[in-house]
C-alpha cells in the first residue's frame, strides 16, 4: 500500500477522514506496520501512510536517494548552473580558499614596487 508525501500532511489526513478513512492511533495496521500511528489511514480499499517533507527519511518504500534522482537529476543541476557536488559543502569552501590564495599571489606580483623616495 502507498506511502504519500505532501507539504501538508495534516490537511491530507483530514481530507481522508472526511472521505471515510479511519486515521490515527488505534486504527489496526495490516500492511504498513511501520507507519507512525498519527500518519496512518485505513480505507476499505487499502492503507495509506501520509508523510510530510521533513519525514521523508522515515519512509520505508522510497529512499531519499531515489527522490533526489527525480527532484534534482544530475543533468538538471548542470543546466541550472548549480555547482557540481564536488564543489558543494566543505569541498566548496576549500576550493574557494585555494582560489583566493592563488588570486592574492598573482595580485601581489603585479603591484608596482615603491622605492621609498619622494619628489
Amino acid at each position: 500500500m502507498p506511502e504519500q508525501i505532501t507539504k501538508y500532511p495534516e490537511v491530507t489526513i483530514q481530507v481522508l477522514r472526511e472521505g471515510g478513512a479511519r486515521c490515527g492511533p488505534g486504527v489496526k495496521k495490516q500492511i504498513l506496520t511501520q507507519c507512525p500511528s498519527e500518519r496512518f489511514c485505513s480505507l476499505p480499499s487499502g492503507e495509506m501512510c501520509i508523510y510530510g517533507l521533513d519525514q521523508i527519511p522515515q519512509m520505508t518504500q522510497v529512499t531519499p536517494q531515489e527522490l533526489a534522482r527525480v527532484v534534482c537529476p544530475p543533468a538538471k543541476r548542470a543546466e541550472d548552473g548549480a555547482p557540481p557536488l564536488a564543489l558543494a559543502g566543505a569541498d566548496g569552501l576549500l576550493a574557494a580558499f585555494i582560489v583566493g590564495l592563488l588570486v592574492n599571489r598573482v595580485w601581489q606580483r603585479r603591484k608596482p614596487v615603491q622605492t621609498g623616495k619622494r619628489s
